[in-house]
């Protein structure tokens, strides 16, 4: 659509008003955006509401949102200025992915989005996380159906560079977070070309218990893609480093971070090979975020969460309610002629 995007990010004050309390702070938040690679600059603390005047502040032409509807406290439509003014376009949101969702998979604490294995079928995948309550078009449960095409949109598609030092990093990187970007940011000093190993479902599950991942593999694949310190993404990788992998990537070194390593189910230590070869380093991004922190301030502000979640539902259903009385009266006034138009007959 563009050349150049500026991402503009709400602060804790406007998003608590008008949405509810958000997961992250807005330093966190900032911080994960600008390592989005597609982003080339961040707005802090943009208005919740889109202006003309922060569009001309920050040259820029139009405002791009997804086509799911964002709504003030007082349920007015976000971006009814910029519409009004031509200067609003829409794109398709990936499917099945949302904040609202993650947030009741964690309340819920249910394994239904997690994939058995990769090749699932339609029907289970539309399975995943269905609530027959949930009745609006834009807040709802996963449906997520991934495509090769939209892991190509994703994918950087680059092979190393001639001289180019391959890292190799593994994990869930669930729910995709400032740690793992401190994490990233951190290995990525030690090499050109990143490469990192996601588990499985399965994997995640027996090594991290409960519910998680909370983010099924594919939806993590996403995720970790769209950081810009990431090269390339290893989907299912084996949990232990094999001699096989790291001959097949050509891989120079295999990082870890300061988390405790669990052994693989035979008992052995999954770093063994990459320790043999001298190829193994333990990263301190000193960063303490992990995914159990965030599950446990959802926790914590688990009522708080639910409100959010029914209050964001329930304006949405009123406006999708409004839209379609208005195109089914459209439609009725369309079906009925005008007394004069029969007497013309």
């Amino acid at each position: 659509m563009g050349g150049y995007l500026i991402v503009g990010v709400h602060s804790d004050v406007e998003v608590t008003l008008h949405k509810g309390p958000p997961v992250f702070t807005e330093q966190e938040r900032y911080k994960m955006v600008r390592a989005i690679k597609w982003v080339d600059e961040v707005v802090e603390d943009a208005p919740y509401v889109t202006t003309l005047e922060t569009l001309d502040k920050y040259n820029c032409e139009f405002v791009v949102h997804g086509d799911d509807i964002t709504m003030t406290a007082d349920g007015t439509d976000t971006y009814h200025i910029v519409k009004s003014a031509g200067r609003y376009k829409e794109c398709k949101r990936t499917q099945g992915v949302s904040t609202t969702d993650l947030v009741g998979r964690m309340l819920l604490m249910t394994k239904s989005h997690h994939q058995s294995s990769l090749n699932f079928s339609k029907e289970e995948a539309g399975e995943i996380g269905v609530d027959s309550s949930t009745r609006s078009p834009w807040t709802g449960t996963s449906q997520f159906l991934p495509t090769t095409q939209k892991i190509l949109q994703f994918s950087a598609g680059k092979d190393p560079n001639p001289g180019d030092k391959i890292v190799y990093v593994a994990g869930a990187y669930d729910l995709f977070h400032v740690g793992h970007v401190d994490f990233l940011e951190a290995v990525s000093a030690n090499g050109q070309y990143i490469i990192v190993g996601l588990h499985t479902d399965s994997d995640v599950n027996r090594y991290k218990g409960a519910n998680f991942p909370i983010m099924n593999l594919h939806e993590r694949v996403l995720s970790v893609l769209a950081c810009k310190h990431v090269s390339e993404v290893v989907i299912g990788a084996p949990y232990s480093v094999t001699a096989d992998l790291m001959d097949f990537f050509k891989v120079d070194l295999v990082c870890h971070g300061r988390t405790p390593i669990m052994p693989d189910v035979d008992g052995s230590d999954p770093y063994a090979e990459p320790k043999r070869r001298g190829k193994f380093k333990v990263i301190d991004s000193a960063s303490d975020m992990t995914t159990k922190t965030i599950v446990e301030r959802i926790i914590e502000h688990r009522l708080e969460y639910e409100l959010r979640n029914k209050k964001k539902e329930d304006k949405e259903v009123a406006v999708f309610e409004a839209m379609q009385r208005a195109e089914q009266e459209q439609a009725s006034r369309s079906q009925v002629q005008p007394p004069e138009e029969k007497e013309a007959k």
